[in-house]
């Protein structure tokens, strides 16, 4: 279940009077392992006790993320359709972008479920 989701089970419960413990009880029922964690869930249920309906995160300072884009999304993708075989830090050096984003592409965007990691001591 997405994060999305459980939110809107975490405002459900709330509008029901569960309490932030009970709801968290009930997603872990439903959600299992994919539960949000603890601190997520009692903050929402923060935010709707505090009035709040929006089920979206609120928009947050900072840098936007510039790495992740239509064309570096392609790049990944041709990347990976040359040579199946190639490790994420491989993208990484020929990209000039972060090992997460290499990997949010190519779990998020390109839906690859089993991305090879190689760890270097």
């Amino acid at each position: 279940m997405s994060q999305f989701e459980q939110r809107a089970n975490i405002k459900f419960c709330f509008k029901l009077g569960k309490t932030a413990a009970e709801t968290l009880e009930c997603l872990k029922t439903v959600n299992g392992d994919e539960t949000l964690k603890k601190t997520a869930v009692y903050d929402w249920f923060k935010r709707f006790k505090n009035g709040q309906e929006s089920l979206e995160d609120e928009e947050r300072s900072g840098r936007p993320s510039t790495s992740k884009n239509d064309e570096t999304i392609e790049k990944v993708k041709n990347l990976v359709q040359s040579d199946r075989r190639l490790h994420i830090q491989d993208m990484v050096n020929v990209l000039g972008i972060s090992y997460g984003s290499v990997q949010n592409i190519l779990k998020d965007d390109l839906g690859m479920r089993r991305v090879v990691q190689i760890a270097t001591f």
